[in-house]
């Protein structure tokens, strides 16, 4: 975002710059190529649909260039303040694995987003992603977990370290 914010990103310029040079923009991120040229065609759907604002829809979200229902729900909450449903990604689907909190093995992130919405109550929904992938990215890695510093360790049923006699206070 820092290196789009430098160059003071908009509809405008999205248009207006060459699709290879927004990709040297955004190259830090995964998929850098394809997601330049979903950004141009986007913003060409938002220039000529949208009046230059995005849909607040699920469906109008999914519906452009490389929006799938993860982002589609998390621009819902972010841009129009709207919590639709929680945005599952790689570190939510697999978090929620661990930690036990689904009645069946998910395969699938929409399969994973409906299950926890059926019992997680709805005014969390929105936390959700926050906290579970910034937990994924410093803690619950997807291998060799940081299970001995986790707090989470004596009640993860995935945890390597469950000696609940450590850390807990003697009297």
């Amino acid at each position: 975002m820092d290196r789009l914010y430098d160059v003071d990103f908009n509809i405008q310029y999205a248009l207006d710059v060459n699709v290879d040079d927004l990709a040297k923009i955004i190259y830090p991120v995964g998929f850098w190529r394809r997601k330049a040229q979903y950004i141009k065609q986007t913003c060409q759907i938002l220039r000529d649909k949208y009046n230059d604002d995005i849909p607040n829809t699920i469906t109008e979200l999914c519906a452009l260039p490389g929006v799938g229902p993860k982002m589609a729900y998390l621009a819902m909450d972010f841009a129009w303040k709207s919590n639709q449903g929680i945005g599952v990604d790689v570190h939510v689907h697999r978090i929620s694995h661990r930690l036990g909190w689904l009645r069946y093995d998910t395969k699938t992130p929409e399969q994973t987003r409906l299950e926890l919405e059926s019992w997680i109550p709805r005014d969390l929904w929105d936390k959700i992603n926050h906290n579970m992938v910034r937990f994924g990215q410093t803690q619950c890695y997807p291998v060799r977990p940081r299970c001995p510093t986790c707090l989470n360790r004596n009640i993860c049923p995935a945890s390597t370290s469950k000696d609940k006699t450590k850390n807990v206070k003697q009297e």
